[in-house]
């Protein structure tokens, strides 16, 4: 597909989070609004007032902008740019980011500051550029997708930010608690390349992200960019184990460990032998971009044929660049 034809008098269709990240929405809404008129851009925001809320506004945001040449803006955490893009993704319409979360890998990949007011000056003066997307079955994730003790640790701590509020400590935090109670292995046939092999591993984690892949030390980081996936597999290892691959992780050595495998694919089928005498799909939870949902086995992970058009700087994040350092 070609690239989207924007300009200055494009205007912009923002679907906004209310609850993502620190930054209250209100001010974030203030300067969307003041940098627009400032511009003299058009611009119509849509705000994601209730759970649920986020797919159906997407969607009106999408065609919306495609008729009249628009961009699609999402203005959240991960979770609100991934349900944003997956609307925007073969639309044909150009996609913006305007960070508002407390992680906001795929932003800082590619060069969008956290700052709201520099965000929208990038949003208003660069062109869109392809991004690759990551597929889970059909469900498009930008930074990472995973199944197994991964998704469960981001269920459980949404739980401790909801009590305690949203920081990376708390992450962890709740992540060591969390391992500390044990947790279940899943017995998979993987088949990549020709490749077939029989796995069992408490957790699959597949990163579509190289700012996050190099920050935890992984030596595919760059795959991403070379229109691949990296796969992350451990080994089976105690609860006792974990806290130490946690801390490894942190410190950005997790590729070190003897019980991490990972390797890059295109396409990874995911397969989960069926209990005797259980009949029917297997429905396992699937996290896309820290979004928990339900998918059903096997599971294919694969690179996108489309692009995002994203609206971005040209050159490489420094962040990025800093961290292959």
């Amino acid at each position: 597909m070609p690239a989207p034809e924007t300009g200055p008098d494009s205007p912009l269709f923002i679907v906004l989070n209310a609850g993502s990240g620190s930054e209250d929405a209100a001010e974030a809404r203030r300067v969307i609004e003041e940098g627009c008129a400032a511009a003299g851009r058009k611009h119509r925001i849509f705000l994601i007032d209730g759970p649920g809320r986020v797919q159906a506004l997407a969607r009106e945001a999408v065609e919306r902008a495609r008729a009249v040449g628009g961009v699609v803006v999402a203005a959240g955490g991960d979770g609100t740019i991934n349900a944003v893009a997956q609307a925007t993704l073969g639309s044909g319409c150009a996609f913006g980011v305007l960070p508002q979360g407390t992680f906001n890998y795929f932003s800082r990949t590619h060069g969008i500051p956290r700052d709201t007011a520099q965000a929208l000056h990038i949003l208003l003066t660069e062109q869109p550029r392809p991004v690759q997307v990551g597929l889970v079955n059909d469900r498009v994730f930008l930074v990472n997708a995973s199944m197994g003790l991964y998704a469960e640790l981001l269920e459980e701590r949404e739980t401790y930010k909801a009590r305690y509020g949203r920081s990376r400590w708390i992450a962890l935090g709740a992540g060591l608690l969390s391992v500390l109670r044990g947790h279940r292995h899943w017995n998979l046939r993987m088949a990549w390349r020709g490749n077939e092999r029989d796995i069992r591993t408490p957790t699959l984690f597949v990163g579509n992200n190289p700012l996050q892949l190099h920050q935890v030390g992984i030596a595919e980081a760059d795959v991403p960019e070379q229109g691949q996936l990296a796969a992350i597999v451990l080994k089976p290892v105690g609860p006792l184990s974990m806290p130490g691959l946690l801390v490894r992780g942190a410190l950005g050595r997790l590729g070190d460990a003897d019980e991490v495998l990972s390797f890059p694919f295109e396409s990874l089928t995911v397969k989960a032998p069926r209990s005797p005498g259980k009949a029917g799909a297997r429905r396992v939870k699937v996290a896309t971009d820290g979004e928990i949902g339900w998918a059903d086995m096997p599971l294919l992970f694969r690179v996108s044929p489309e692009r995002l058009w994203l609206v971005r700087p040209a050159q490489t994040a420094p962040e990025l660049e800093a961290a292959r350092e």
